[in-house]
């Protein structure tokens, strides 16, 4: 009888699994549509009087003798040399994760260890800072980098990425030091351990998934920024989503649109590919993260 009372009434299995499928068509159909799109010209994905050429693509077939085409990613990638913009990308993230790793952790476990009462208003005035409109920020770089002569290089974008995500980082490794007990780091010194030692081979070892997980929102943070990359970077140093909305502001260009479709496709898969990688240290890290103990 209590196994009876507790379980789920079918209607309401039907209507959760019914929502999820929704759901799920709705948060997927955009990126599907694209990709689909991405394999046609620019008349049959655009197409004004019949929606169906997206799927058929007469136009493009008529073409090139096929419904698909990597007219589009040729377009961008070799054409329009997007790969340029890729590997700008993942430079400026490689040393935006790292560098804010090693700052957020270092910074996250002293704050988290330490008994002053400066450290709460420490973490609230860089929330503060975090919470600032990015534009605001980045008109304060503009101008030390034209006057030392540093605007349009790479390592000036770095720098001001790493500086306005930093009290995020902080923030979330801060939180996950918090729920590690003390008493680790006291064991560690009774066998020896300096500080340091205690920090390197007992504490990171625990919360390794925080560190992935922290890691992993550093890295969408710059590899999906705009504003910062728009304004600091030269057009011969542009990471992605600046060089997709350079391929968007000139659709008066044919084929133009493409490559930004293209371009737009290119961008999305890495993060599919690394979430799935990572998807267990995600949610082990997030967990560990919630839950004090």
């Amino acid at each position: 009888m209590a196994s009876k009372a507790q379980s789920t009434p079918l209607g309401l299995k039907i209507a959760t699994y019914a929502f999820l499928v929704l759901w799920l068509l709705a948060a997927a159909f955009p990126f599907l549509w694209t990709a689909w799109g991405s394999f046609k010209v620019e008349l049959d994905f655009f197409s004004i009087t019949n929606w169906s050429d997206a799927l058929t693509g007469p136009r493009t077939e008529a073409t090139y003798g096929s419904p698909f085409t990597l007219a589009g990613y040729e377009g961008a990638w070799i054409q329009e040399e997007f790969w340029r913009s890729v590997l700008n990308t993942f430079i400026v993230c490689f040393f935006v994760v790292c560098t804010s790793l090693t700052i957020g952790t270092l910074g996250g476990y002293a704050l988290s260890r330490s008994g002053f009462h400066y450290t709460f208003w420490l973490l609230i005035i860089a929330l503060i800072f975090r919470a600032l409109p990015q534009v605001t920020l980045v008109a304060g770089y503009l101008l030390p980098a034209f006057e030392w002569n540093v605007w349009g290089i790479l390592p000036t974008a770095i720098i001001a990425l790493v500086a306005m995500n930093q009290p995020f980082t902080l923030w979330m490794l801060h939180s996950f030091f918090q729920n590690i007990p003390k008493e680790l780091d006291e064991s560690a010194k009774v066998d020896g351990c300096t500080q340091f030692q205690a920090f390197r081979f007992v504490i990171v070892p625990v919360m390794w998934p925080g560190v992935i997980t922290t890691g992993l929102f550093s890295f969408l943070l710059a590899y999906n920024d705009f504003i910062v990359t728009s304004m600091l970077l030269s057009e011969s140093n542009r990471t992605m989503v600046p060089a997709i909305a350079a391929f968007l502001g000139s659709t008066y260009t044919e084929g133009q649109v493409m490559f930004a479709v293209a371009a737009v496709v290119s961008a999305s898969v890495p993060i599919f590919i690394l979430v799935m990688l990572f998807q267990r240290q995600i949610v082990s890290g997030l967990t560990a993260g919630a839950v004090k103990g």
